[in-house]
């Protein structure tokens, strides 16, 4: 989704590491961002993981949840805060510690991630916000049924005499659970709209 980014509102620079929860060993990635929205992070979490961003999404912020509002106007869950202008200079003030939030990426497959607010770093002048600092392991691919799907996926292109090997090599193509590149996060994340 393409979408006109709110000017930010302080300077601030905020430094989050963002997990993939029930995997083992741990997909993770560490980014700074300027203030922005929570849709804005929700994108810029999108880019940095590789997933495609075509899924609902939503934030649980102290017992709060936000996402956005459908875009035929019908919403699903009433229960929802719109997330499109709440800044994370209003979630985090100055004081802010230490926080743990969870951003979960479709909901059929379920993928929970924890993020974790490290603080507010120094704001480097030769640094260019938004920046995946480091990460480790590839995204997992979209729609292969969650984390129990995707330890079954593993084992299917991991053993070319499993039962499912060809049908998962021809659905995905080769496939390295352990490649990641900072630099192509930090690429992918300065495109987004």
């Amino acid at each position: 989704m393409t979408r006109k980014h709110q000017p930010a509102k302080t300077d601030l620079l905020f430094q989050f590491k963002i997990t993939l929860l029930d995997i083992k060993p741990a997909i993770w990635r560490r980014i700074q961002v300027s203030d922005c929205t929570l849709v804005d992070l929700h994108e810029y979490i999108q880019a940095a993981f590789g997933w495609e961003n075509y899924h609902l999404h939503q934030f649980e912020i102290d017992g709060v949840r936000y996402s956005q509002p459908a875009p035929d106007g019908d919403d699903f869950d009433m229960d929802f805060e719109d997330e499109t202008d709440v800044l994370l200079s209003k979630l985090l003030p100055k004081s802010a510690k230490r926080t743990r939030w969870i951003y979960e990426y479709d909901f059929g497959d379920g993928w929970r991630h924890e993020i974790l607010f490290e603080g507010f770093p120094p704001i480097d002048p030769k640094a260019k916000a938004p920046l995946c600092l480091e990460g480790e392991r590839a995204c997992p691919p979209e729609d292969c049924g969650g984390p129990w799907g995707y330890g079954d996926y593993l084992a299917a292109i991991a053993d070319p005499q499993h039962e499912q090997h060809n049908e998962m090599m021809e659905w995905r193509g080769p496939f390295d659970p352990e490649a990641f590149d900072a630099k192509k996060a930090t690429k992918a994340m300065r495109k987004v709209k």
